[in-house]
């Protein structure tokens, strides 16, 4: 990120698109991560069959795969999507949901890596394990701080030369050598079901309008999340009205809110 081209510079070019962002994502996050699409200014489609998935992705701005809860018929349908991406050099972010906990997810993540996604958004323990390090996590949840992750997520960077960005309390992104951590959002996001899912999606959106410079599309997306985070949590009473708030944040943050709350420490 520049002078020039902050996360609200940005967001003021996304929601001027409103970029088509394909989700294949998982059951429970389906209806979560369209609405944040929509409020953050964004056109989300939910296509993941494989008889249709690769040309749609032909089409759409960006593709976004979340292997939450994987079928034989997700992976087809994930594998045509990403053929059907990068066929037309569209951007794609991989969220690698538990990959460590069977030798299924395993295989469908390796195979997933193996086509070269643009970024690679997960949990400290789905990044440290990503980077073939020991992780504390059995599950979805992670028990790792992103502060361990981060020698990892540059290690993983520049082994699949993508962006890698590690989200928690404080978020890290990295391309192997640059690296930035962002500050904000709150503790009662964990609190509710599919925001991560759904801030995968959102980086979509803002690599579909920067397909050149996915490291500052990355960036400004978890800008955009952290800001509308600690917005919400200074309205709610708890996880059920932060959820309501915090959709309502998306949608009311401008780039000068961006700018001037957003927390962004270059490393």
């Amino acid at each position: 990120m520049t002078k020039t081209e902050t996360p609200g510079t940005l967001l003021t070019a996304m929601r001027g698109q409103s970029p088509l962002v394909q989700c294949i994502t998982n059951y429970v996050a389906m209806n979560v991560a369209a609405n944040v699409l929509l409020a953050a200014g964004a056109s989300p489609a939910m296509v993941h069959a494989e008889e249709e998935a690769g040309e749609f992705a032909g089409f759409a701005g960006a593709l976004t795969v979340n292997i939450g809860t994987l079928s034989p018929a997700w992976i087809a349908g994930m594998k045509a999507a990403v053929g059907g991406a990068t066929a037309v050099h569209r951007p794609w972010v991989l969220d690698p949901v538990a990959h460590f906990a069977t030798g299924f997810r395993r295989k469908a993540t390796a195979d997933l890596l193996a086509l070269g996604p643009t970024v690679i958004r997960g949990n400290a323990s789905e990044i440290i394990s990503l980077a073939g390090g020991t992780s504390r996590a059995r599950g979805v949840d992670s028990r790792d701080p992103v502060e361990r992750a981060e020698e990892a997520a540059r290690s993983l960077a520049a082994t699949q030369c993508c962006i890698v960005a590690v989200t928690g309390a404080t978020d890290f992104v990295t391309d192997g050598e640059r690296a930035v951590r962002i500050h904000g959002g709150s503790s009662l996001m964990p609190q509710v079901t599919a925001l991560g899912c759904s801030l995968t999606c959102l980086v979509g959106a803002y690599a579909a309008i920067r397909p050149e410079s996915p490291f500052d599309a990355t960036a400004a997306a978890l800008v955009h999340f952290a800001v509308a985070g600690k917005r919400s949590a200074e309205r709610s009473q708890g996880p059920g009205s932060f959820a309501m708030h915090f959709i309502d944040q998306l949608a009311a943050v401008d780039a000068a809110t961006l700018d001037e709350e957003g927390k962004v420490v270059w490393l």
